[in-house]
Order: C-alpha cells, then sequence, then structure tokens
C-alpha cells in the first residue's frame, strides 16, 4: 500500500510553522539589544548531543556567563524538528540539529546558521524487528515506516530508498517523534523505523534489528544559532563555543563519564551509551564548518527540491552557501569553567509544551 506524498505535506507544514512564528521572532528581537541588553540565553540540550548534556550536567555555561550579567535558561529538543521549530519562533538562541535539518531550515526561508560541528556520528539506520519480513532495504515497497520528519533519520530514509529504486511514495511514512517511533515498532503498529541513536542502541540491545546501515546518509551533529542573536550578542554566542570546546575535551578525556551522563539523560543502560560513543560518535573532528560539512549536505539538497520541501536547487544552493557562521568555532578557546557538583539539579530548564 502506498501511502501520501509525505514531503509535501511536511513544505506545508514547514512554511506555515516559519510564518506562524514571524511575529514571535520580532518580538524577541525586539526584546534583545547588544551584549549588555540579553538578560537569558535561551540554548537547548539533547540527547543526540552529548556534549550538551555535559555542559548542563557540569554548570560550565552558568558560570561563564555570570560574569556577563546573563542567564541561561534550557529547553530539551527531542529531534532536530523540534529545535528547528523553536529557533524559529524565538523560544531558543542556539539549537541542535542534524546537518540535514540545518541546511533544510535555511532553504525555506529561516534566518538560521550553523556555527560548530558538534561530532561526527553515525546515528541513524533503518530498524526492523523480528517477523517484520523485511531483511533489507530492498523489501521496504509497501511497508510501513516511522520517521521524525525534517530530520537526519528522514532524509537517511529518503536516500536509502532512492539507492534501492524507491521513492517515499513507495512507503507509508508515520509521522513520530525518536521515541514514539520506537515505541510503534515494538508495538508492531509499524514494519520498519528510521531511528535515531541513543534510542536506536537500546532498542538493537533489546533485539530490534539494523537491516540497513549507510555511514555516508548521516550528516554531522551542529550546533545553529538565529541571526538576529549573532548579530547582537557575538560576544555570548563566542563564550557558548568556547564552553563547546571545554566539553569537547573533556568528553575525549573523560569516555566513562561522559557515557554514564548521557545514560542518565536519555534512561538507557549504561552499555548502551558506551555502545553509542565508543561506536558511532566521534569527537575528534574539526569542529569548523567547512568542506567536510559542506560535502555531506551537497547529496540531501536535492531531495529537498525532488519531494517538495524546497522550490528550487537555486533555494537549496544559495542556503548551503550562507549557511555556516565558521568565524566563531574558528575563535574557540576551550574555557575552564570549574562548575559544581549539583548544577544540573540548580539549572533552569523550561519545557517545550508542543513536544
Amino acid at each position: 500500500m502506498k501511502g501520501p506524498h509525505v514531503p509535501t505535506f511536511l513544505q506545508t507544514r514547514l512554511k506555515s510553522a516559519i510564518a506562524a512564528s514571524a511575529a514571535a521572532t520580532l518580538l524577541a528581537t525586539a526584546a534583545c539589544g547588544g551584549d549588555d541588553e540579553l538578560d537569558t540565553l535561551n540554548i537547548d540540550f539533547a540527547t543526540y548531543n552529548p556534549l550538551s548534556l555535559v555542559m548542563l550536567e557540569h554548570g560550565w555555561l552558568e558560570e561563564e556567563l555570570e560574569d556577563h550579567g546573563v542567564d541561561v535558561e534550557w529547553m530539551q529538543s527531542h529531534g532536530s524538528n523540534r529545535a528547528n521549530e523553536n529557533l524559529r519562533a524565538g523560544n531558543i538562541h542556539i539549537g541542535s540539529t542534524a546537518g540535514s535539518a540545518a541546511l533544510l531550515n535555511r532553504a525555506v526561508g529561516a534566518d538560521t546558521h550553523t556555527i560548530l560541528i558538534e561530532s561526527q556520528p553515525e546515528w541513524s539506520a533503518l530498524v526492523t524487528r523480528e517477523g517484520s519480513g523485511i531483511d533489507s532495504a530492498d523489501d521496504l515497497e509497501g511497508a510501513t515506516v516511522a520517521a521524525t520528519l525534517a530530520t537526519d533519520p528522514f532524509f537517511f530514509l529518503a536516500r536509502t530508498l532512492s539507492e534501492h529504486g524507491l521513492s517515499l511514495d513507495d512507503v507509508e511514512v508515520q509521522s513520530l517523534q525518536h521515541a514514539d517511533g520506537r515505541q510503534a515498532l515494538d508495538n508492531g503498529d509499524v514494519d520498519a523505523w528510521a531511528g535515531l541513536d541513543p534510542i536506536m542502541a537500546s532498542a538493537e540491545v533489546d533485539g530490534a534489528e539494523l537491516v540497513y546501515r549507510n555511514v555516508d546518509f548521516n550528516t554531522y551533529s551542529v550546533v545553529n544559532a538565529t541571526g538576529d542573536f549573532l548579530e547582537n550578542h557575538p560576544e555570548i554566542a563566542q563564550v557558548v563555543i568556547n564552553v563547546y570546546e571545554q566539553a569537547r575535551q573533556w568528553a575525549e578525556d573523560n569516555p566513562e563519564e561522559t557515557a554514564e551522563i548521557l545514560a542518565e539523560y536519555a534512561s538507557i543502560d549504561g552499555d548502551v551509551a558506551e555502545l553509542v560513543l565508543s561506536e558511532r560518535v566521534s569527537f575528534d573532528i574539526d569542529p569548523v564548518p567547512g568542506e567536510d560539512l559542506h560535502a555531506a549536505l551537497e547529496p540531501v539538497g536535492p531531495f529537498f527540491v525532488e519531494n517538495g520541501d524546497v522550490d528550487s536547487q537555486d533555494a537549496v544552493d544559495e542556503a548551503l552557501e550562507t549557511l555556516f557562521r565558521s568565524d566563531f568555532a574558528e575563535d574557540r578557546e576551550a574555557t575552564d569553567a570549574q562548575g559544581t557538583e549539583d548544577a544540573a539539579d540548580e539549572a533552569t530548564i523550561t519545557e517545550d509544551e508542543d513536544q
């Protein structure tokens, strides 16, 4: 059974969300002036961005911004789509996404820029359960597949189908957030799931099968910021990047402790967190958005146009050429914040009511 052409719906939803959030963004812009007028930095954390968890756990960002008179308010992103929506709405200044989602966000008109590469992950694959009848990507025609729209797993699915002579029209896509997709697979409500770590690794340990993997179809984990924030508060943006660099160095030096933090925030077993960080995530990369990220994103862009998400290839090309603000990562200097043991308990965390 063929499902609806999901990307057309995605295009409508994305553009409607941008229009609906325009007023909120203007209000947020009006409330912010220069560095001395920013009272609170709104930033996300995500289990698919382990370095954000390290920062939140230690309280380094709060410590570094105290001298600037800026408070920190955290919001959890459960997917790149939610991070993008909150960036567009002005709910956060800085958000975590996959590279593909960052490019799509800008291609459909959002004033956002990628300012840092957080890690190079192999965080997505095609996941099935025993007895699904799907032993390879060639078996997907007519299947029901769970995926989170506008995220790396969704584009992983689209590219996987294309590589095997199929398209999104040949499957029925169930639009679900990542955790709900895993639950739908467990319940037998879908035949397959375009998974995302660490949820995917937990499902694998519990018996799910990764029937198709392709590291080249995974784009980088990136950190993005609104154009207005970068223009009006570059000093604060640089502090964030510097704290990220401290977190990167700490994670590389303390892999066991990093796994413990990931396990706690993702509510997964320690061995699952270790699997993710030791086999599927690399922090040992150049964090400056540049040629490698550009090369990873180029093959994704044509899918935006083919599927109706973006009006033209020219729009995608322009978005890709203007997406990066590499200067902050180029100028990074790791902070030496000390943090506190109870920093996470004292952190200000705002719930995303729409998640």
